[in-house]
């Protein structure tokens, strides 16, 4: 009955509107319009709405220019035109019409219709801003907080956001939140980042949602509490956000327990789940989701043992420029897993890795450079490499170059530094590394131990800065 009613009242909208707007009225020409873009008490027709509203538009009336000016953007009704758009939104916002301001601000922004101009598009968006738009504020609010067309100002930024964010725009609120977590241009304060972002979240924002999910499981603003923070990237997960998908994949593949120790406070680990949010998130693109869901095949967790698929994963983390996937791509061209043995494939991986700084990936690329497989054998760019590694610490490359100055492959033997490499090696608990440096000590002569010693004294002397920023 209440349907019925609300259909003819649309249709006596309808008749009224249609009547006084063949008479000339743009008021009624546009609200004609918005009824035939909306398809209320008539059938939705977006080419009779943009006849409408251009009838309205040429008489003026701002709102209609605006509406064309979309039409023309979104090619609803009319072919699609960037300058039309761009056309109507100037008149539009020439009159002081908040919507086509925006509008015409996002066209600068863009560079549609017109060159790309970041002042002109903070100007526009001024102005939309002054007249209360919560969108063109977070707009504003952002250019202020990124630099974008005006010189960074964090004040401002706090001053915009938050006009928008009591308005209650979900991407304000999570902007805000953002700035109180990582304490730009104001203390930082996971409690009230917190706040913000549930706000955002409350409204369905996906990475809000998966922001206030990791607080939860990390106890960042909140006392940790595993059963919400999987909550909260579920509903993030579900909206395709990749990063909550992977998130959700760590929660479940490592099982999680709140403080509480109790039942209700827990989430079990999963590794079918786990496999199957790794899964969605790698075929988004997720590279480390790419990796983790390699790491599954290779163990067969969550899913049957397949090397071939692990190996397809990692390879596909590993094009995206992860060293650690690339590394793991390397070790199973190398050994054959998944795939037949290629060493040339091998080494075309480590190297990668290797360039990116990783020392597992530098001492393997020196074994291949040593024992020539894949590559020419190379004792000195061997030795380059396991140098690479064994400076960041890494125990086999310290054995390797140790060896190396130890026999005078590919660098001018040195009984000293030989020791020394030894020594680190075995400080690390290295069974051969410690067999080496008992037997080599008795035949090294006085110096040479003495300048052993000097060169770990220096080693250990420029350790404590690295040491520290691991353990943070």
């Amino acid at each position: 009955m209440n349907n019925q009613r609300s259909a003819r009242d649309g249709y006596d909208s309808y008749l009224w509107y249609r009547s006084a707007a063949e008479r000339g009225d743009p008021y009624a020409q546009f609200n004609l319009g918005l009824l035939y873009k909306h398809g209320r008490g008539v059938a939705r027709d977006d080419r009779q709405a943009a006849q409408w509203f251009l009838k309205a538009a040429l008489q003026g009336l701002a709102f209609a220019q605006n509406h064309l000016g979309v039409l023309y953007y979104n090619g609803r009704g009319v072919p699609p035109s960037d300058r039309a758009a761009v056309r109507w939104f100037r008149r539009a916002a020439g009159q002081g019409d908040a919507s086509a301001q925006q509008n015409l601000a996002l066209m600068y922004k863009k560079g549609r219709g017109v060159p790309r101009n970041d002042e002109a598009a903070l100007s526009w968006c001024y102005l939309a801003s002054e007249q209360g738009v919560a969108s063109a504020q977070t707009l504003l609010g952002l250019a202020y907080s990124r630099g974008i067309g005006v010189r960074r100002n964090d004040a401002l930024a706090l001053a915009w956001l938050r006009k928008a964010a009591l308005q209650n725009h979900a991407g304000a609120q999570l902007n805000l939140g953002l700035m109180y977590k990582k304490g730009q241009g104001v203390a930082s304060c996971d409690r009230q980042a917190l706040a913000w972002l549930r706000q955002a979240a409350a409204q369905n924002d996906p990475v809000a949602q998966r922001l206030v999910g990791v607080a939860y499981a990390e106890g960042q603003g909140v006392a940790a509490d595993p059963p919400r923070a999987f909550a909260w990237l579920l509903r993030a997960a579900e909206q395709e956000d990749a990063d909550a998908q992977f998130n959700l994949g760590i929660l479940l593949a490592s099982g999680r327990a709140g403080k509480g120790g109790g039942k209700d406070d827990c989430i079990m680990r999963d590794d079918e789940q786990a496999f199957s949010w790794y899964y969605r998130a790698a075929q988004s693109g997720h590279v480390l989701a790419q990796y983790n869901l390699a790491g599954m095949y290779a163990r067969g967790r969550g899913a049957a043992r397949d090397d071939a698929r692990a190996l397809a994963w990692y390879l596909r983390a590993a094009e995206q420029g992860a060293a650690s996937a690339q590394f793991n791509a390397a070790v199973m061209y190398a050994n054959g897993q998944g795939t037949p043995r290629d060493e040339v494939r091998a080494v075309l991986w480590y190297r990668r890795a290797a360039s990116q700084g990783d020392a597992s990936a530098q001492n393997n690329l020196g074994v291949m450079y040593a024992s020539g497989q894949g590559v020419p054998a190379d004792q000195r760019v061997a030795a380059n490499w396991y140098a690479r590694a064994a400076r960041q610490g890494h125990a086999l490359a310290q054995i390797n170059l140790g060896a190396m100055y130890g026999s005078g492959r590919g660098v001018t033997r040195d009984p000293a530094r030989a020791f020394m490499w030894m020594c680190l090696a075995a400080e690390k608990g290295e069974a051969a590394a410690i067999t080496n440096c008992t037997r080599m000590a008795p035949a090294m002569s006085a110096a040479a131990m003495a300048r052993a010693q000097e060169l770990l004294r220096r080693w250990r002397l420029r350790q404590p800065a690295q040491v520290r920023m691991r353990g943070r």
